[in-house]
């Protein structure tokens, strides 16, 4: 496959159709522009839908979509794309140009007319945000709700679950089988059953992250789920990734985008259970030398913390264990600067957790401790 174009042949100009499920309509778009280095497509959203297109002709006088809902202005709706056309897309031909000016907005997933869908909405004098009425986001434990079961499969093509414990995959397909798309997630959670979302065969898009408990007997296969153009995993058992790996990557000429990301063996699971900063390993900005310095200092700061708490009532050394931290993690990033917004706030959240563990390790209210903790961090950090 050569790298200087896209697996799925698209150029600067292309016309792309695809039913869009927020419409009950096609729509189309045009890609304006490919970047080989990046791998990205640019592609303009057409103020358009209607039947099928068989040709740019069946389109009429098209024009941009500019969005004026909520606080748009009247932007067009233009974005770069990772460059593989998904696999619902088809090409029906060409057209000048009908924007020369570049994007500089990003995303991931292609539109299918939902920007549309907002904007036509917003047109007809509703001013309340438009919500896709097939798509459905909830916790684990608001999807197992006896009371809300029925009510909350009807018609969901989209399903998002967050929070997950643990899943059986059997029941999620019995109860949404006309899933489209799907995205399921959780805290080093359990994933069972995993093969049986080959039973789902209109599944076009498959997310999955910090899940376990699959392996490579439960690889999605093409053969069952021949719609599928976009899997995305992230922090899931090696075995899987490797079978996901070997069994889609071959179809990106066919439409499909594949990022998998994260895989873990079995025992970077069992030594990561109680560490919050475990989702650094990897990450493509963060040091290898500054993942490993991070969770050393993170455990210093956790043992100080819990022996201090554990000592008695006075918490007077509490604030300088957390200027140690702000001060130590200040060293860490002057090196090799890491520490950007996202790992700032997760800082801050591995502070929470080991005060939480102290709090449930001693049975007693630690709010000042935490508070003097967080203090202590702020005083000295620099990130």
């Amino acid at each position: 496959m050569r790298r200087d174009q896209p697996p799925r042949l698209v150029a600067v100009g292309d016309v792309v159709a695809v039913y869009s499920e927020a419409l009950g309509a096609w729509t189309a778009s045009q890609i304006t522009g490919i970047d080989p280095a990046a791998q990205c497509a640019a592609v303009l959203e057409l103020d358009w839908s209607g039947p099928e297109p068989a040709a740019v002709a069946d389109l009429g006088d098209v024009q941009p979509l500019r969005l004026t809902h909520h606080s748009w202005g009247g932007t067009l709706s233009h974005c770069n794309h990772a460059w593989v056309l998904p696999r619902s897309f088809t090409v029906i031909g060409s057209l000048p140009l009908l924007v020369t000016e570049p994007s500089y907005s990003y995303a991931s997933a292609w539109g299918r007319g939902e920007q549309l869908a907002r904007q036509r909405h917003w047109d007809s004098g509703n001013r309340k945000d438009w919500n896709a009425p097939y798509a459905l986001t909830c916790t684990a434990e608001e999807l197992a709700a006896e009371h809300t079961r029925d009510a909350l499969r009807a018609g969901v093509k989209h399903l998002t679950v967050h929070g997950i414990t643990r899943l059986d995959c059997t029941h999620l397909v019995a109860a949404f089988p006309d899933l489209t798309r799907l995205s399921l997630s959780g805290n080093l959670g359990t994933l069972t059953s995993a093969a049986a979302l080959n039973q789902l065969p209109r599944l076009q898009a498959l997310t999955i992250s910090e899940l376990f408990g699959m392996d490579a007997s439960d690889c999605l296969l093409p053969r069952h789920v021949p719609e599928v153009e976009e899997v995305s995993l992230y922090g899931i058992p090696a075995d899987y990734a490797t079978a996901m790996r070997k069994t889609w990557r071959p179809h990106a000429g066919h439409g499909v985008e594949l990022d998998v990301r994260g895989a873990r063996k079995p025992e970077w699971v069992a030594a990561n259970a109680t560490n919050p900063l475990r989702d650094w390993d990897g990450r493509e900005h963060i040091p290898r030398t500054g993942y490993r310095k991070a969770v050393v200092q993170y455990k210093a700061t956790r043992d100080a913390f819990l022996a201090e708490v554990t000592g008695g009532e006075d918490h007077g050394n509490i604030v300088e264990i957390g200027r140690g931290f702000g001060a130590a993690f200040n060293a860490l990033d002057s090196r090799s600067p890491f520490i950007e917004t996202v790992e700032r706030e997760e800082l801050f959240d591995a502070l929470d957790f080991l005060a939480d563990e102290a709090q449930t390790a001693t049975g007693r209210d630690l709010t000042a401790a935490r508070t003097a903790l967080i203090e202590g961090a702020n005083s000295s950090r620099d990130w």
